[in-house]
C-alpha cells in the first residue's frame, strides 16, 4: 500500500470497476457493467449506503450496509458485503469501514447491526469477535433458480 491515507467516502458510479476488482477477491465476480448498474440502483435507495476506502481512484475497500426490517426481527442493519483488498488487510481498514457502517446504522436509530459470514471465511470470524460481535446461530442457506 502507498504513504497516501485512505479516505472513507459514499461509493459513485465510477467506482464500478475498482468495485467489481475487489468484488472477484471475496469471491464474487461480476462485469464491471453489473457492479456499476447494481451500485447506481442501490445509491439511489436511501435504506442502502455503500462507502469506499480510496486513495485517490484506487480503492483498498467497500461495505456495503443495508436498513433492514422483518417481522420477526423487526428494524435492523445488516452488513451486505465487505471487502478489503488483499494487500492492504490488517491496517485497521475493514474495522474503519465497519465503523461507518455503525455509524450509519446509529444515524438512522437502528438498534443493532447484523453480519453474516460464511462459515468457510474462517479468517473473518476473530475479526468480527474483535469488533464486539457475538455468533447468535449457525444456518443453511437455500437457493433455487426461478427465472
Amino acid at each position: 500500500m502507498s504513504g497516501a491515507q485512505p479516505a472513507l467516502r459514499r461509493a459513485r458510479a465510477d467506482d464500478g470497476a475498482e468495485m467489481a476488482r475487489l468484488s472477484a477477491q471475496l469471491g464474487y465476480p461480476l462485469s464491471v457493467a453489473e457492479m456499476t448498474r447494481r451500485l447506481t440502483v442501490l445509491s439511489t435507495n436511501e435504506r442502502h449506503y455503500v462507502a469506499v476506502a480510496a486513495v485517490g481512484e484506487r480503492l483498498l475497500g467497500w461495505m456495503h450496509v443495508e436498513h433492514r426490517s422483518s417481522l420477526e426481527g423487526g428494524e435492523r442493519a445488516e452488513l451486505m458485503g465487505l471487502v478489503v483488498d488483499s494487500g492492504a488487510r490488517r491496517l485497521g481498514l475493514g474495522r474503519a469501514l465497519v465503523d461507518a457502517a455503525e455509524k450509519w446504522a446509529r444515524d438512522r436509530g437502528l438498534p443493532s447491526l447484523t453480519v453474516r459470514s460464511n462459515a468457510a471465511r474462517e479468517l473473518s470470524h476473530p475479526f468480527y469477535e474483535a469488533l464486539g460481535y457475538t455468533r447468535e446461530k449457525t444456518q443453511h442457506v437455500y437457493k433455487k433458480t426461478i427465472g
